[in-house]
């Protein structure tokens, strides 16, 4: 089964986007536009942005995507075998960390952020499940810049659905998500403007 969620003019984030075994909600306009351009123009500018690095079969790979890992004092993040150092919290971070709160109704401490220049940059299929992560915590996406077509496909069955992440938007991922679930941003040839993603977090200290 796949559920498509293109062009959605208004999505109820009271509404479950996942069929079973997981909660998914989608929340537009978090952020007038003025603002969510400043927030991107200022993480733009203000976090120390670095290549993505990941092991795939045996070898180091280097990604054209950006990342920039940030977090309370402790919170190390480790993914495909590299182990990341948090930065310190800015400002703007802050400010979209306690909206990011308010949709969770959690206490967040550590945020991944990935810069995509384009399309052809996007991120596979994954489940945000590594260890030191609070399984019992929500994680909160919330989008900055150009819109980008996201999936989930179950991990047993192949069922699937997709939406458009549209700029000041959030996607709120509660337990058991990630453990039944897979998501991706999928890369497209069509022309898009540069996306920040910001994917908030609970690690466990």
């Amino acid at each position: 089964m796949q559920t498509e969620l293109f062009e959605q003019f208004q999505v109820d984030p009271n509404i479950n986007l996942l069929p079973k075994d997981g909660i998914a909600r989608y929340f537009q306009n978090i952020f007038d536009g003025v603002t969510s351009d400043l927030l991107y123009q200022s993480l733009f500018r203000s976090l120390d942005w670095q290549p993505d690095q990941l092991w795939m079969f045996g070898k180091k790979v280097t990604t054209q995507r950006k990342v920039a890992w940030v977090g309370d004092d402790g919170c190390s993040y480790t993914y495909s075998g590299i182990k990341k150092e948090p930065q310190a919290w800015t400002s703007e971070l802050l400010e979209i960390k306690s909206k990011a709160e308010e949709l969770a109704q959690w206490k967040l401490n550590s945020c991944l952020l990935n810069l995509y220049h384009d399309g052809n940059e996007g991120m596979g299929w994954h489940s945000d499940d590594e260890i030191e992560l609070d399984k019992g915590a929500p994680i909160i996406s919330i989008s900055l810049g150009g819109a980008r077509k996201f999936a989930f496909r179950h991990k047993l069955d192949g069922t699937s659905v997709s939406l458009l992440l549209e700029n000041a938007s959030a996607l709120a991922m509660h337990a058991p998500t990630q453990a039944f679930w897979r998501h991706s941003l999928l890369k497209t040839k069509l022309p898009v403007a540069p996306r920040i993603n910001l994917t908030f977090r609970a690690i466990q200290l």
